[in-house]
């Protein structure tokens, strides 16, 4: 299964039985936003998770402000809305596929392959008079058996080890600004982790809020070592995923994610901060 599927193609398997369609919609700040939304309406089919009751474990001194989830949470969580290890989950959101490329993420994290994101997201889904509805879709309990992938993921203490070393690629996703520490609006310490480089997670994303072409996201990374390590994080962990997603799409084959994320990093009051352009 690609990556990243069309409107078109899930509306042509939209009632297949091994199927999954999860609703990822959450807006920071307004907690109850995104299970609001689906209940008022959502694609047809389609179950909830939450971003930070679901895909997140509470907040704690260290782990940043999204931690991930306990394994056994997630996998209770996932078997109650119908995911097997078999299932083809679809994630969608309206927040630029940034919520359900962190249940993408999780997913692989676990071993899952069968897992996409939605390109364009609900409304466009909406917009195309693809069915929506409001009903809640009888849900039938499954068993997920996780096979954690470790690789996929590094620590604060790895990062820390690797910084300077030249064949590390260090990837901070957030917005410019926030990147050289001239605005934080979220997290208590502005700048950026040391030798880290900028690149947008949302500039994975062309005219209409459609992904980018593999050939588009090379062009992203340009320069940068496709067989290299790199290490990707963002504010909390959330926004980093699509750059996950957009890296191995443009050929980078050892893509990990650091998920404590900038919010992690500075709650160690000895870690190093840069401000500015690398």
């Amino acid at each position: 299964m690609n990556n990243i599927v069309s409107l078109k193609w899930l509306l042509a398997r939209l009632y297949e039985t091994d199927i999954v369609i999860v609703d990822c919609r959450f807006q920071l700040g307004k907690p109850d936003f995104g299970r609001e939304a689906y209940e008022a309406s959502h694609i047809a089919g389609a179950v909830y998770l939450d971003l930070e009751k679901d895909l997140s474990a509470p907040v704690e001194e260290h782990g940043g402000r999204h931690p991930l989830p306990d394994i056994t949470a997630l996998t209770v969580a996932l078997s109650k809305v119908g995911i097997s290890n078999e299932t083809r989950v679809i994630a969608y959101d309206d927040q630029g596929g940034a919520m359900a490329s962190r249940l993408w993420w999780l997913l692989k994290y676990l071993g899952h392959e069968q897992v996409a994101v939605l390109d364009e997201g609900f409304t466009a889904w909406q917009n195309a008079g693809f069915p929506v509805n409001a009903e809640q879709k009888v849900l039938i309990p499954s068993r997920y058996l996780a096979t954690v992938q470790h690789n996929m993921l590094v620590e604060m203490d790895e990062v820390k080890e690797k910084l300077g070393n030249e064949n590390v690629t260090l990837i901070d996703s957030r917005d410019g600004a926030r990147y050289r520490g001239e605005v934080e609006p979220l997290d208590k310490k502005a700048g950026h982790i040391p030798g880290a480089i900028n690149h947008l997670w949302s500039e994975g994303k062309g005219e209409g809020g459609k992904w980018k072409s593999a050939d588009e996201q090379a062009a992203r990374f340009e320069g940068l070592p496709k067989d290299q390590e790199t290490i990707v994080y963002c504010g909390s962990g959330v926004t980093a995923t699509p750059n996950v997603i957009a890296l191995q799409e443009a050929g980078f084959t050892k893509v990990r994610l650091y998920a404590g994320s900038w919010s992690d990093w500075i709650s160690y009051g000895e870690n190093p901060i840069e401000v500015g352009e690398e």
